[in-house]
């Protein structure tokens, strides 16, 4: 499948030269790693005694009855050090940052889980760390902001283009071409120049191994499907990657926002408003018009707002190994907020999208089936958000009340 970072096509590394050194330099290190038993061993050391691995497998008992079909069971990574899958990729390219002997980090973040798993892997090791933010999603993810910066990162709004994930991947190039020497870029997803796919995907594969095992000590046999969201892709690479050479459907949830036909979501595998270009450093999947200019993108959840596409989930589209659909906005704070009266549990809005998607299955299935849901982050980082979206009057009201006290 892999050829020199390419994915049936899809992938590749378009550089500037200015960067090829020091991507030579990250794949023959991560290479060295990836072919070193006691680095995993090292990692997975560090995930289990500093983070929470592995995180649970949670039957939901009544959302299963309550649909009467599918047993339905939910990967808890939101119950991951940071709150969600983002701190497996990070302590892993932290490890490797180590190796390389660099003493800075930068990264990017939408719905700043990653920039707040960044800013707490810095904290471990000891490096700089820099936070590159769209100013929208500083905005409605303020509560992760103040995170990062009281654990000591410097968090930078984004204010030029669209103002979101898309512009803060920008800022962290501009940042690494003038810093190579001393900082690494601690890229989010399992998207940008090859090897970040391929790398980020092993890292976050520990999900799928963990699931894999999971599921097959409760239940004797494996998921009939499994469900995750799709942003960048790097939750869903992580938990789809347990079950690719099983007869397993993979079902990937992009934000379906106000409708694929309303010009206002971030499909970019289920709908029309996508094609296949080049930017970022890589070729997939973008939202673009036919001058290859980059399209505006909507979700609800900050975190799947991204333009484009993980690479090896464009080849999965193409090879119809997974399945994508979408879920609007309407349907992902229903799935919510069933999720939380039912199950006492909260996801983030991004994993949302893949209950929201699991739910309108579920019933279709037998009660001999099982299926996973890969709940990948926390709900409370969406506070602000989901009370709009709930329109709370009493949040509206302490909301009001708070900022009376600060203009007093």
């Amino acid at each position: 499948m892999i050829d020199r970072g390419y994915y049936s096509g899809f992938g590749g590394a378009f550089l500037p030269e200015i960067l090829v050194a020091t991507f030579e330099e990250l794949e023959r290190v991560f290479r060295q790693a990836k072919g070193d038993p006691d680095f995993w061993r090292e990692y997975a050391d560090i995930m289990s005694t500093y983070s929470c691995r592995p995180t649970p497998l949670t039957y939901a008992e009544n959302l299963t009855r309550h649909f009467g079909g599918a047993r339905i069971f939910i990967k808890r990574e939101d119950l991951n050090h940071t709150g969600a899958h983002k701190a497996n990729n990070v302590m892993g390219q932290g490890l490797l940052v180590k190796r390389m002997g660099k003493t800075r980090v930068i990264a990017e973040t939408g719905a700043g889980q990653h920039g707040v798993a960044t800013a707490t892997m810095a904290a471990k090791f000891g490096f700089r760390c820099t936070i590159y933010m769209g100013e929208v999603d500083v905005e409605r993810q303020r509560p992760n902001v103040f995170w990062m910066q009281r654990l000591g990162a410097e968090v930078v709004p984004v204010r030029e283009g669209t103002r979101i994930l898309k512009d803060a991947i920008n800022e962290a190039f501009r940042d690494w071409v003038s810093n190579m020497d001393t900082t690494h870029y601690v890229l989010g997803t399992a998207c940008g120049p090859h090897p970040y796919p391929e790398m980020v995907s092993y890292f976050q594969s520990i999900i799928g191994k963990e699931a894999r095992e999971q599921i097959l000590k409760r239940e004797g046999k494996l998921p009939s499907r499994v469900y995750a969201c799709v942003g960048g892709g790097s939750n869903a690479m992580g938990i789809f990657s347990g079950f690719f050479e099983d007869p397993v459907e993979l079902v990937g949830v992009e934000a379906g926002g106000k409708g694929l036909d309303s010009g206002r979501h971030a499909s970019r595998l289920c709908s029309t408003d996508a094609s296949v270009g080049v930017a970022q450093g890589y070729k997939t999947y973008f939202l673009q018009n036919g001058d290859g200019q980059m399209l505006e993108t909507h979700s609800v959840a900050a975190g799947l707002d991204y333009v484009g596409v993980s690479p090896i989930l464009a080849h999965f589209k193409e090879n119809g190994r997974v399945r994508f659909e979408a879920a609007t906005d309407q349907e992902v704070v229903d799935a919510l907020a069933l999720t939380m009266r039912m199950e006492g549990v909260i996801p983030a809005l991004e994993s949302s999208h893949a209950f929201a998607q699991a739910f309108k299955e579920a019933a279709t299935l037998s009660r001999d089936d099982v299926v996973i849901i890969n709940q990948s982050g926390r709900g409370d980082k969406d506070i602000f958000t989901i009370a709009d979206a709930f329109e709370d009057p009493t949040w509206q009201d302490f909301i009001m009340k708070k900022a009376e006290r600060y203009h007093a």
